[in-house]
């Protein structure tokens, strides 16, 4: 590549989230260049390495979208986890010739394999409505991983590892295995950290597939009617509208005035004219 891509090691999120946040943020971002040459290199050839490094160079962004939904009550590791799930899902999809970015393409996937592990997870995270719950519980829900129901013994050592009684071990097994909480259930707790239920930040529908391409279509149904509607435009009033809205370098009045050897006030009169004209058009075609 045309500016070498250094070796890159990391350790997960779980076991020092400090240590891998701070890894993570001193990766360099990728340059234009430098992500279409990978992306070319994994479309074209399957080159593994180059999947390995699209996604260690887009893992902050995974950090930045985890970090938005902490007020959910699950450690932010596990969330960061997920999210590089979606992150390698993406970049294994990921098709250079459409002409975008790769973390504007991740984006749905990361956020789709958050949303699938907090629904997955509400249930036992409600269970615990303190601070001190909740502590229990992750660290119960981690020592219990390779354990059935706990014996005596094994909740006497949890406790005893745990610094809690021994029927506050066995109070939360039991609420481990009581009712699902609901997805829209109130959030109120007597802990000062408030926690929100899915409804609340599961809404954001702008990444929803379903609303993606819907999202996509009128967008092509509306470019498809303004060209129609530019074609029954005169020559000049359609040149005066693609310089002044669509081009990229966009023309001012006095330079069109200068052109067409007439004021620039004339030119506003019929830029405002032309417009007119594409408004009803479109709003018939609408």
């Amino acid at each position: 590549m045309g500016t070498s891509l250094q070796p890159i090691n990391l350790t997960t999120p779980g076991k020092d989230i400090e240590s891998y946040l701070s890894s993570v943020h001193a990766i360099p971002i990728l340059t234009k260049e430098q992500e279409q040459e990978l992306t070319f290199k994994l479309y074209d050839d399957d080159d593994l390495d180059a999947a390995r490094q699209l996604v260690i160079h887009h893992l902050r962004f995974v950090v930045h979208i985890a970090r938005s939904y902490q007020g959910c009550g699950l450690p932010l590791a596990d969330i960061i986890q997920e999210g590089n799930v979606g992150l390698m899902k993406a970049v294994d999809k990921f098709d250079p010739n459409k002409g975008v970015k790769v973390v504007s393409f991740a984006v749905h996937w990361i956020k789709a394999e958050i949303h699938e592990y907090i629904l997955r997870n509400w249930r036992l995270v409600k269970i615990a409505t303190t601070k001190a719950q909740r502590k229990l519980f992750f660290n119960l829900r981690s020592k219990k991983k390779s354990l059935g129901w706990l014996t005596k013994d094994e909740a006497e050592k949890i406790a005893n590892d745990l610094n809690v009684e021994v029927k506050d071990v066995l109070h939360m097994e039991n609420r481990l295995s009581s009712t699902d909480a609901a997805f829209d259930s109130p959030t109120s707790t007597n802990d000062d950290e408030e926690m929100m239920s899915p409804a609340q930040y599961l809404e954001d529908k702008r990444y929803d597939p379903e609303m993606m391409v819907a999202n996509e279509e009128v967008e092509k149904v509306n470019n498809a009617n303004l060209m129609e509607a530019l074609k029954l435009l005169d020559g000049r009033s359609k040149d005066i509208l693609l310089r002044r809205y669509l081009a990229d370098k966009k023309a001012t009045l006095h330079e069109l005035a200068d052109e067409y050897g007439v004021s620039a006030e004339r030119i506003r009169q019929i830029e405002t004219g032309a417009l007119k004209k594409l408004k009803a058009s479109m709003g018939e075609a609408a």
